[in-house]
């Protein structure tokens, strides 16, 4: 992806703590129902939270939650968050969610405590996912919080596991082909 960026410069949206994939992130018929693609996805993101929220994001901005976001193995609202180029900033959340936000390559902090105390809905923040800075322009706040593991940046980067595998792919490709001339 040559117009990725790790560092997001938008608006906060700040939900509680708590908040499950199903009901919370997108209704449970997105999930029932199997979709996957993030066009039949983003008009259900956070539509039970967050009535509209599709209508007034924009790439850049910042969802931040408090402890144990996205609870449930579900990727579908990652899906749709990382179309929109929005990034996630949680206190906490369950390592299957985690897993599933950066197989899509969804830009996530997790561990990131008390964050949900230096903005509310609205701020102009700042993030550095790579490094992991916290930049709050609106109250002229700074922190910094565990990053995103170098080991998976990479797949973060060629957003997400279908990326990391597409590359594999050519690779392998490359390097077969390499051995027949």
């Amino acid at each position: 992806m040559s117009d990725f960026q790790w560092r997001l410069t938008g608006r906060c949206y700040k939900l509680g703590h708590d908040v499950p994939h199903a009901g919370g992130v997108v209704p449970n018929s997105i999930i029932a129902g199997r979709y996957f693609e993030a066009g039949d996805i983003i008009p259900h993101l956070f539509a039970e939270t967050d009535p509209g929220f599709h209508e007034r994001c924009r790439p850049g901005d910042i969802i931040v939650t408090g402890r144990n976001f996205g609870m449930g193995p579900k990727m579908n609202g990652y899906i749709a968050m990382q179309a929109l180029g929005l990034g996630l900033v949680c206190e906490s959340m369950p390592f299957l969610a985690y897993r599933a936000a950066i197989g899509c390559g969804l830009r996530v902090m997790t561990g990131c405590a008390g964050v949900t105390d230096f903005c509310d809905t609205g701020d102009e923040l700042e993030m550095d996912f790579r490094n992991g800075f916290f930049v709050n322009r609106t109250r002229n706040i700074t922190r910094e919080y565990p990053p995103i593991p170098d080991t998976l940046q990479g797949i973060v980067e060629l957003g997400g596991n279908a990326g990391w595998l597409k590359r594999w792919w050519a690779q392998r490709q490359a390097a077969t082909s390499e051995r027949r001339t």
